[in-house]
């Protein structure tokens, strides 16, 4: 198992999220995710460190195996466990999904890494519903 940093140094550059609004009918994006990197080790810390409180501990997340260099089977992420799966479907080559027990499932369109801010931007922005 690897351990992550258990919380971001000063020095690391704000997270790249944007979240739909919460509302009552089911979305089939939750918001979107542009990381830094395609080190998922190095990214999900700061993800689920950034994420909303009423998700609860993400314990599962499943990404696109393509997409990211070769991660364990679960990593130690604030001293709890979150386990990682690896999928190669072509329905979803830029998304990560993560689970949360009793609280639910996200979808997140994942930005690859090394997109311009230009082309980031509007794709951030449609999977946050337009709300930017």
């Amino acid at each position: 198992m690897t351990t992550a940093l258990q919380s971001p140094l000063p020095s690391h550059p704000l997270l790249r999220l944007r979240l739909a609004p919460h509302g009552v009918l089911p979305r089939p994006i939750d918001g979107a995710w542009w990381p830094r990197s395609h080190d998922l080790i190095a990214e999900l810390p700061r993800l689920l460190g950034g994420l909303p409180l009423a998700w609860g501990h993400i314990s599962s997340v499943m990404v696109n195996g393509a997409m990211w260099s070769a991660t364990p089977g679960r990593i130690l992420v604030f001293n709890q466990v979150v386990r990682l799966r690896r999928t190669l479907a072509a329905s979803a080559p830029h998304t990560v999904i993560l689970l949360s027990p009793g609280q639910g499932r996200w979808d997140l369109l994942v930005v690859p890494p090394d997109t311009t801010e230009e082309a980031a931007e509007p794709l951030m922005a449609a999977a946050a519903g337009g709300h930017g």
